[in-house]
């Protein structure tokens, strides 16, 4: 009886290691497939062309990398500004093909072949662009953060009112507005200072477009 008594333990424990064993194997067999497919998912590297402050960049990215990741991360240019990240903010400002854009919502790949110009690419042989200059004469930033996206927003700002582009608050869109306050509040809105150092930036853009000092 003993005997019978110590045979069926022993089945049952055997049977018990079984069937945890399979149940482990069940449990962990799903994450491991998931990671198998995840890994087979991840799409191959796309080559990229760009033209940067003039200066010619070839390399290899995921396509799912972001103008900006690719400016900040392999191209080492950091003066672009990680803000949001949802182009919300504006701090990621820069010109492509002589328009400003939020590069955290643009990917490389989509601008293969484009001219990009970056806060870096502003200024000329050490000389500060104009609006750089207005902005540290009529003191436009606190913390400076979200600096060059203003800036280069303020550069490609005079740029449209320049070819006549009307804003929200043009009131005839016949005719080239006058770059009042308003249209400057109004064109600048994409760009958030949270020091709010707003009426200093206005002041530094209307000097620029004024023609003021260089």
């Amino acid at each position: 009886m003993d005997d019978w008594l110590s045979l069926a333990h022993l089945i049952s424990r055997r049977l018990f290691l079984k069937t945890t064993g399979v149940a482990t194997l069940a449990l962990t067999a799903p994450p491991a497939l998931a990671e198998t497919a995840a890994e087979a998912a991840v799409p191959p590297s796309e080559h990229v062309s760009l033209t940067i402050n003039g200066r010619r960049y070839a390399i290899d990215l995921d396509p799912r990398t972001t103008l900006l990741d690719a400016l900040r991360e392999h191209f080492a240019l950091t003066g672009t500004k990680k803000g949001c990240d949802q182009g919300q903010c504006g701090a990621c400002t820069i010109i492509v093909n002589g328009q400003r854009i939020n590069s955290c919502l643009a990917l490389a790949v989509m601008h293969d072949g484009d001219e990009i110009t970056t806060i870096e690419g502003l200024a000329e042989e050490g000389t500060l662009d104009p609006m750089q200059a207005a902005f540290v004469r009529h003191d436009g930033f606190q913390c400076g953060y979200c600096t060059p996206g203003q800036i280069c927003s303020a550069v490609a700002l005079l740029a449209e009112h320049d070819a006549g582009w009307p804003s929200y608050v043009t009131a005839d869109v016949a005719t080239a507005p006058a770059l009042t306050d308003a249209e400057i509040a109004e064109r600048m809105s994409g760009n958030i200072c949270r020091c709010s150092a707003y009426p200093n930036i206005v002041a530094a853009i209307r000097e620029v477009s004024k023609g003021g000092r260089q």
